[in-house]
């Protein structure tokens, strides 16, 4: 054989042995990708402000704080994270570094409570203030606070979490110019279910949208709303999906009594809402469609926890509705115990009347529970959950029936929501942000 053919013999083998390397390389580093990206990425440092974080919260906006510092902690970030917190007097703000997350966290003394909303409405039905009794000037006082601290904490992004954040975030901008990222979790059309909107809450969160040099939307259904409520630019707002992990879902503690269970045993059929029980949330739908499930079905018990200024409102009308035996109103849980909701119920209800994503949705589904969403929720575009229009309680009521009535809907469902619930996690969602971060600081 010719010298030429051998050649081209040697020249082929060599091609496929670079080939083979080539592929070899990219196999491990997609195995690795998140130790190999995180090692080839700059570390820097996050100035991060929000108003709840676990323990120290009351919604789902405390338990995605929670998600996303530990997942951006794993992305060459070290984050510090303030938050307003009642203290003592003596005591203008405090430190801590938790054993459980990578971060460190300032709190400034502060009476608001986690998961403030509209001064409107956020009254319980005795007139008493749920959240103090100026909130705006409690955001003001966070804005001096979030300047003071970017003046001795060094850092080189800024990141704030919601409306009574933001302000503290532009602060901080003032003062280092560093890039600040806005994150909306809720908007003010959101949290008053589209009725007549605070007008000292929308000025705030529409500065801290257009202070912002990037805006992260939970949704594209948020997104919308920020792009046509507030005037951002849509080249400016990047849509994050929430997620979920084994330390921000519900666990079970076996110390802890299982307080549904009897009625499990006594053969009732359990439906759960788990929400702020305010008008955000649509609890005034799920007690109507609880009425005309009950009609056709007396073994069903509604489950409505959370807490809120509408909940004696919702007892009242469960009383009204001659359904006040059928409705249980456990309160606001957290942990074992709501896991233990969730595993319990054969169906999980949310009926939102604007829902930006719905972390108690993924928190269903995680542990297998089948869930019905409003079509008005953000995680609509993530998840093939039943959905239905939040006003169309007898349609919510035909598929509460449809699902209790058909173990292989319901099994389908379960194994779907499973698998979906799996595929979003903080880790992704960490990813996304971090690739926002990488834009706005030069390496």
């Amino acid at each position: 054989m010719s010298l030429i053919f051998w050649v081209n013999i040697i020249a082929l083998l060599f091609s496929f042995f670079v080939i083979g390397a080539v592929l070899g390389a990219f196999f491990f580093h997609t195995r690795t990708g998140q130790v190999v990206v995180a090692e080839m990425r700059q570390r820097l440092r996050v100035l991060m402000f929000g108003w709840e974080f676990p323990p120290f919260n009351s919604g789902g906006l405390g338990v995605a704080c929670l998600g996303l510092v530990r997942a951006l902690s794993g992305k060459n970030l070290d984050i510090v994270f303030v938050m307003p917190k009642h203290l003592p007097e003596s005591v203008p703000y405090a430190k801590m570094v938790s054993a459980d997350i990578e971060a460190t966290v300032h709190t400034f003394n502060s009476p608001v409570t986690p998961y403030a909303s509209s001064a409107s409405y956020a009254k319980y039905t005795d007139g008493t203030p749920v959240y103090g009794s100026d909130l705006v000037s409690e955001a003001k006082r966070y804005a001096e606070f979030g300047a003071e601290i970017a003046a001795r904490e060094p850092h080189d992004l800024i990141y704030a979490h919601d409306w009574l954040s933001f302000g503290a975030g532009r602060a901080a901008k003032r003062v280092s110019k560093k890039p600040f990222i806005a994150h909306v979790h809720s908007t003010e059309f959101d949290r008053t279910g589209g009725g007549a909107v605070d007008q000292n809450i929308y000025d705030l969160e529409r500065a801290g949208m257009h202070g912002a040099d990037r805006v992260i939307a939970v949704s594209g259904r948020t997104k919308d709303t920020v792009v046509d409520r507030y005037d951002v630019s849509p080249h400016k707002v990047q849509v994050v999906w929430n997620g979920i992990d084994t330390v921000t879902a519900p666990a079970p503690c076996p110390a802890t009594p299982a307080r549904l269970a009897a009625l499990k045993k006594a053969g009732y059929r359990l439906v759960l809402f788990m929400g702020r029980i305010t008008i955000q949330k649509g609890p005034d739908y799920f007690v109507h469609a609880a009425r005309r499930v009950i009609d056709r079905n007396p073994n069903v018990l509604f489950v409505l926890a959370g807490s809120g200024n509408m909940e004696r409102q919702m007892m009242h009308l469960a009383a009204s509705l001659g359904i006040a035996d059928k409705i249980l109103f456990p309160g606001f849980l957290r942990g074992a115990e709501l896991h233990e909701a969730y595993e319990l119920a054969d169906l999980f209800v949310m009926p939102s009347v604007s829902e930006p994503f719905g972390l108690a949705a993924l928190e269903a589904m995680r542990i297998g529970t089948p869930v019905i969403i409003s079509k008005q929720s953000g995680i609509a575009e993530a998840v093939s959950a039943l959905q239905v229009d939040f006003w169309d309680v007898e349609k919510m009521a035909d598929l509460i029936l449809s699902v209790l009535n058909s173990l292989v809907l319901w099994e389908k469902l379960s194994k779907k929501g499973v698998t979906e619930a799996a595929s979003l996690t903080w880790d992704l969602s960490a990813d996304k942000i971090r690739g926002v971060v990488d834009e706005l600081v030069p390496v």
